[in-house]
């Protein structure tokens, strides 16, 4: 059997066992948002858990990341996310808290060298990061070049600590479903912590149907960041019923608080 029928077996299993768990019918799982009652049943500050308050803009100033930092300790969100020249900046403003700093790495495209990301990787942690969110080499993946997506991910993981949360940006938007299959399949070889569907720059953001099935890969012991384009609070608590265990959310306060927003970084 070659990697294409494999591929093609394990997919039609997955959309199966996924199918059979939703009581959907056919190969597409529905983008549904619950309710409003449904949403309520988890609070807001149980949800503000799950967030990853993330400010990616180029154009993102001083101001902004102060507010950022002053908003992750009000609403005890899990961790701020910024680029990575930002790390020294929110890891002294966050000093004592209990707010992580996540740093992205080879954002927001993933297509330059290795040592690169590994370096930068490094000098992340050096300057106070817990959390790398890297993302991988989308153009090596499309083309089939597996040894070196593996070799890509498997780089920054040994650029971590023993103590360091490294999540894999797969950019699921790019992804056709059996490419998303290859790749947490090649995350949880590595040992990586998290796969993550999106960087919020390229193609669509998380959806169900892709939180699901990454979920479904990776098993229960492996996390699952669901990012971009989440815009409320009953969108953000249907992702985690899905199966997320972490959210990236640019407008965190508006999600949890209720109001709607643009869901962009």
């Amino acid at each position: 059997m070659d990697q294409k029928e494999l591929v093609d077996r394990i997919t039609k299993e997955v959309m199966q066992r996924l199918d059979q768990k939703s009581g959907l019918h056919g190969n597409k799982i529905q983008d549904e948002v619950p309710s409003t009652n449904a949403g309520q049943r988890m609070s807001a500050a149980e949800l503000a858990a799950f967030i990853d308050h993330t400010l990616l803009k180029p154009e993102a100033v001083v101001q902004q990341f102060e507010q950022l930092c002053n908003e992750a300790v009000r609403y005890k969100f899990k961790s701020v996310c910024v680029n990575s020249s930002w790390i020294p900046f929110v890891a002294k403003k966050l000093r004592g808290t209990s707010v992580k700093i996540c740093s992205v790495i080879g954002f927001p495209l993933g297509e330059m060298d290795t040592r690169s990301k590994a370096f930068e990787a490094r000098n992340a942690i050096g300057n106070g990061a817990d959390e790398l969110d890297m993302v991988i080499n989308v153009g090596a993946l499309k083309s089939g070049n597996l040894k070196l997506v593996e070799e890509d991910i498997r780089a920054i993981k040994r650029a971590c600590r023993s103590t360091t949360i490294l999540k894999v940006i797969l950019e699921t938007g790019l992804l056709t479903d059996e490419e998303k299959i290859i790749a947490c399949e090649i995350s949880r070889k590595v040992g990586a912590d998290f796969v993550k569907t999106s960087t919020g720059f390229s193609g669509s953001g998380a959806t169900i149907h892709d939180v699901a099935l990454m979920r479904r890969i990776v098993g229960p012991r492996m996390g699952v960041k669901a990012s971009g384009g989440i815009r409320n609070f009953n969108q953000a608590v249907a992702l985690i019923h899905a199966g997320a265990s972490r959210l990236g959310c640019g407008s965190s306060v508006d999600v949890i608080t209720g109001a709607e927003s643009s869901g962009k970084y």
